[in-house]
């Protein structure tokens, strides 16, 4: 398998290189494994399944919400809010818990305006950030929102 580099939010992620569709063929959205912004979840129909990534706000876990866990996530486009049920948490649990940047994967759903991706798959992007205190790296200017 081959990897390449993307930056589909403006964190630099590895993924598996896809063929490439001719372009009528191409979705209008990025497809898993590469990253939608936040400012482009409108896009999607309901249903589709999605990836998001960025550094993780907040973390809930309402003593009424049945061990739902809900994490909002942030790139510079925007905040996407992520739903984790039960059995998706006890599988990554290291990475809800502990994941400073989370790459997740899931369904995008919509109710009463409101977007929330239901987590299938909960990646720990977080050690690409400690690349940034590395003396030889230098942002080339790229932005999320810059992205096609």
């Amino acid at each position: 398998m081959s990897l390449v580099l993307a930056r589909q939010c403006s964190i630099i992620v590895l993924m598996p290189l896809q063929t490439a569709l001719p372009p009528a063929r191409r979705p209008s959205w990025p497809r898993p494994p590469r990253a939608l912004i936040a400012a482009r979840l409108g896009e999607p129909p309901a249903g589709a399944r999605v990836t998001v990534a960025g550094l993780v706000l907040v973390r809930q876990r309402p003593g009424t919400a049945k061990g739902v866990i809900f994490i909002t996530l942030e790139d510079e486009t925007g905040v996407a809010n992520v739903v984790v049920w039960a059995n998706v948490y006890e599988r990554f649990r290291r990475a809800v818990i502990a994941g400073r940047l989370l790459r997740v994967t899931g369904k995008l759903q919509r109710d009463a305006g409101v977007v929330h991706i239901v987590a299938e798959l909960i990646e720990d992007l977080s050690p690409l950030l400690d690349r940034l205190l590395d003396p030889g790296f230098r942002h080339d200017g790229t932005r999320a929102g810059d992205q096609p």
